[in-house]
């Protein structure tokens, strides 16, 4: 029996929501994160997993700082000293896209220690667990460098190349996946965009035609015992009551606001025997998330009906944010330093947002032209104004019996 954890989408840098905290000087978004992959390495530090399956995205951005790398490798050196086998598979936000440029994990696989396995370009990576060997097939995320692009292909459109991309590493995977022993158990493990994935928050921005596309029954193909995937941030399972099981783990940590509803975690992998797998979605952690939205109404202040709302929620150390809508014509009464006041127990206030109904301006109907005598201009506007309609004759019988005295007035003065 192999055990091992999967899990993806680290995201050291994610640092939009918190502040400095003063006993580490560290971003406590990044202490977020970093407690909660601690949490994953507990687990399979505990469970003596036999190796411990990383599927891309370690980093916001290509470029880390050390402060983040620093945090990152205290992490995998704890699994080193347990004598737990790291796999890493590089992700997009890892990969620096430049060619001969190196990526942010490089490091990982030039350390003279053992149990590192960094997978920068397809590959096969046989390895001998404890309990017994198993392969691993490895799929970074597909750029023009995963794949050999010829010169005929140079000048079609960015998503004819995407579309050749994604059958191109169909092929690589179909290819790997023949030359392993079928009797020994193996994982695909790649950084990859399933079709039928479900976005969230931040991912929703994504445009589908950007990043090549797979379908579930590409990559759940025999020999493979299970497919671990990063990239999409829910836990999700894309061939329930299939085999094998089609799995994204998720980030560790929430994101932003649109994951707000979401629980992180990781998954821990049993492979009983060949042909036989099962996984566990485990929670970590996390910092709450708390968003409060509420339509104002004219009955009771509006400061009030704020702090109410709050009392509702428990915002001790939340990421927090408040919307209210305000009712139409209605001014804005919300005493803004008194809610502030009542939020000091957050960990971090996003901001307080008033909302406003937009309310278009009825067009006026007709052309009037210029030179238009002040009869006709007064009886297009008294047009566009339907509470006037009954009295219209004589509103503009008596504006023009204004304007003729007030031309007599300064003939007069003249």
């Amino acid at each position: 029996m192999i055990r091992f954890i999967h899990t993806a989408d680290i995201h050291f840098g994610m640092e939009n929501y918190g502040k400095i905290d003063p006993k580490t000087g560290i971003h406590t978004r990044l202490l977020d994160f970093f407690r909660a992959l601690n949490e994953c390495i507990d687990t399979a530090i505990n469970e003596q997993v036999d190796f411990f399956l990383f599927s891309g995205d370690a980093y916001k951005t290509a470029h880390p700082s050390q402060t983040q790398q620093k945090l990152l490798f205290q992490s995998f050196l704890r699994l080193h000293k347990a004598g737990i086998p790291i796999i890493i598979v590089i992700g997009n936000h890892d990969n620096p896209l430049s060619f001969g440029k190196a990526h942010a994990l490089d490091i990982f696989g030039e350390m003279p220690l053992s149990g590192f396995h960094v997978i920068s370009k397809p590959t096969i990576l046989p390895l001998q667990t404890k309990n017994g060997p198993i392969n691993i097939v490895g799929i970074p995320w597909p750029t023009r460098n995963t794949v050999s692009i010829s010169e005929k292909h140079l000048m079609k459109s960015a998503s004819e190349i995407t579309m050749y991309i994604s059958k191109a590493v169909v092929s690589i995977i179909k290819d790997l996946a023949h030359k392993l022993d079928p009797q020994i158990p193996a994982v695909l493990a790649g950084h990859l965009t399933v079709a039928n994935g479900i976005f969230s928050g931040s991912e929703k921005r994504a445009v589908y035609g950007t990043d090549p596309l797979f379908l579930p029954s590409e990559l759940a193909i025999e020999p493979f015992d299970y497919v671990a995937l990063g990239h999409l941030h829910r836990y999700q399972n894309l061939n329930e009551g299939g085999y094998p099981a089609v799995v994204y783990s998720g980030s560790i940590e929430r994101i932003d606001f649109g994951e707000r509803k979401e629980g992180k975690g990781f998954c821990l992998v049993t492979i009983e025997a060949k042909g036989k797998t099962s996984h566990q979605f485990i929670p970590v952690s996390i910092r709450p998330f708390i968003q409060i939205e509420l339509h104002l109404n004219e009955t009771v202040p509006h400061t009030q009906q704020i702090l109410d709302a709050l009392a509702h929620h428990t915002i001790k150390d939340a990421v927090l944010k408040i919307v209210y809508h305000i009712p139409d014509h209605v001014k804005d009464r919300v005493d803004v330093k008194a809610v502030q006041a009542a939020c000091n127990d957050a960990m971090y206030l996003v901001g307080i947002f008033p909302v406003r109904k937009v309310i278009m301006r009825e067009r006026r109907i007709g052309a009037i032209k210029a030179d238009s005598d002040l009869n006709t201009l007064l009886g297009a506007y008294f047009d566009t104004r339907p509470e006037f309609q009954s009295r219209k004759e004589i509103l503009i019988e008596k504006a023009l019996e204004l304007a003729q005295q007030a031309e007599q007035s300064q003939q007069e003065e003249t």
